[in-house]
Formats: C-alpha cells, structure tokens, sequence
C-alpha cells in the first residue's frame, strides 16, 4: 500500500533540547493512528514537527508526504499538499471571520475561487452537524469564543478544508461530555472518507467511542515504545503507562 506519511529517525529540538529521539512512524491513506503517552513524551512536537512549525528543529531524520521529503516547505507549503492541524488552545485571531478565514485557506488551498453561495451552503450543513450556532461564521475567529466552540471551529476547518491528513492534538481537552460527543461526530464525518488519515493525540477515550481506531501508539521519552489496535487503548486506561517507563522510573514509583 502506498504510505502517505512516513516519519523517519526523527530527532526534533526545542529551545536546543532534543524531544524527539529517532521516533519512526508511517501512516497509509484511510488509517487512523491514535498516539497516547504521559506528559512530555513528545507527542505535540510530533505533529508541531510534520506541519513544519518553526519552533521545533528537525536535527536529523525526515519526513515523507506521499514519498516525497517536506523538511524544506513552509507550513502553508505543508498545508497546500494535504496537511491540517488543530491544536489544543486555539488561537483568537481580530479582524478575520471565521467564514472568510476558511474560504481564504480554501483559496489557498486549490488556487481557485470559491464561489460565495456553495461555500455558505457548504458551510451552513457542517455547522448544523457541529451544533453551531449561524451567527459564529460571521464573528472574528475565536474571539470571545468559549472553549468549545473554539474546538468545534477547528473540527469545522477540518471538515470544510478536507486534507488528506489531519492531526488532532487533544482536541477534546477541557470539553464536556456532550461537546465531546459533538467533535468525536464531526471527526467521524471526516472519517467516512476513505482515503483520509488521522493522527489523533489525545489523554480520553470518550472521543474515541465512535470512531474507528487503526493503531495505538505509546510515546515514552521521545519514542515509540508499544504499538497495538484499539485495544491497547483501554489497556492503558485500565492501566495507566507504568509499564512502559524505563526501570529507574518504575522503581521511583
């Protein structure tokens, strides 16, 4: 099968402090990945390092879209070929609506037009699935946004701009149950496509109930240490990730 994303010997850096420690990870079209781990594991600089933010310096390694390296593009270069990130606290942005804000990347996007009529209409049915209000399309994006609509605006992003690959960094942080319940439909919509993949990083299985779960990945200091199906999920909910820290650690414990 052809890999869309392919993550190799990765080592990333932040403020001169290596993250990443050879981290290897390949993603086909239709999969979705789900990556669990304790705090700092370095699962957020995976997906800071695939879209290419600046703040995270690949030492050495690369990573592959479609068989191709992309360390040298820019991430609206990343974006362009299919990427797409939502992050765990979105960013308010004054003066730009949320409309005008995804009709320009979607411009952007496929280097046409898009006529303003099929984008309302396009539009309007993902935010009915969303459970958002009208009225949020036509206000400054996130702003006075409460937490979970700044969640649903960016499952409405993803919905509306359709990559090829999209990864979810804890996006169901800070959510209650029934906004949970929302994202996790609106990630299953995204999901009914075939061809599209996802990495999902993430500390709850309530956004994962609904949706089809490929691999699990377990990230400890950097590196994958455990790979499994859904099930590993529920294992380390049971469990928690003792077992997969080094001795020393276990012993401190």
């Amino acid at each position: 099968m052809t890999e869309l994303l392919k993550v190799e010997d990765l080592h990333v850096s932040v403020e001169e402090k290596e993250i990443l420690h050879g981290l290897n990870l390949t993603v086909h079209p239709g999969e979705t990945h789900v990556l669990l781990g304790p705090n700092g594991a370095g699962k957020s600089t995976l997906g800071n390092a695939i879209m290419g933010n600046p703040a995270y310096q690949v030492s050495s390694g690369d990573i592959l879209l479609e068989g191709e390296s992309i360390l040298e593009d820019s991430t609206d270069a990343r974006a362009k070929k299919g990427l797409f990130m939502s992050f765990q606290s979105p960013l308010e942005v004054p003066g730009i609506t949320l409309s005008n804000f995804i009709r320009s990347a979607l411009e952007q996007q496929t280097g046409e037009r898009v006529r303003l009529w099929d984008f309302r209409k396009a539009i309007r049915k993902k935010m009915e699935l969303l459970n958002m209000d009208e009225t949020y399309s036509d206000r400054d994006l996130n702003v006075g946004f409460s937490g979970g609509e700044k969640k649903k605006s960016e499952i409405l992003q993803l919905l509306m701009l359709n990559p090829k690959l999209a990864i979810l960094d804890e996006t169901d942080s800070g959510l209650d149950v029934d906004a949970v319940r929302t994202v996790s439909e609106g990630v299953a919509e995204f999901q009914k496509d075939e061809s599209k993949s996802l990495i999902i990083i993430t500390h709850s299985a309530k956004l994962l109930e609904a949706l089809r779960v490929d691999y699990t990945h377990v990230l400890v200091k950097g590196k994958i240490v455990a790979t499994g199906d859904a099930s590993l999920v529920e294992k380390i909910n049971a469990e928690g990730f003792e077992q997969y820290l080094p001795e020393s650690e276990r012993e401190a414990k």
